[in-house]
């Protein structure tokens, strides 16, 4: 084999590669715009995605990066409002950690 069929052969890996690293920066971009959607959105992207991806994709990075939030260690909690489960009626946050420490428990005690 003479050399410049060695260096087309090369040039043309080269230019699959490239445009192959292209199209997975497209779609690591993609699922990360998707993952600071709401979960609606972020549910519907991830309802699309081939099973392929779930190997190719740094997810796990993406997602700590994503849900990260802006609070610190020490930071006070956001207020927010809450059902309670006896009645349904919606409690404010902010009105029951005043007087005493409020636990949030997500999850199922069955």
């Amino acid at each position: 084999m003479d050399g410049t069929r060695k260096r087309r052969i090369r040039n043309w890996f080269a230019g699959i590669a490239a445009v192959c690293f292209a199209g997975w920066l497209c779609l690591v971009s993609y699922v990360n715009w998707a993952m600071h959607q709401p979960p609606e959105v972020f549910g519907h992207v991830m309802a699309k995605m081939p099973p392929p991806a779930y190997f190719v994709l740094p997810f796990e990075t993406l997602w700590m990066r994503a849900r990260k939030g802006q609070l610190n260690v020490g930071d006070t909690a956001p207020d927010l409002t809450v059902k309670k489960l006896v009645d349904h009626s919606p409690t404010n946050l902010a009105s029951l950690w005043a007087d005493k420490p409020v636990v949030l428990v997500f999850g199922s005690y069955t």
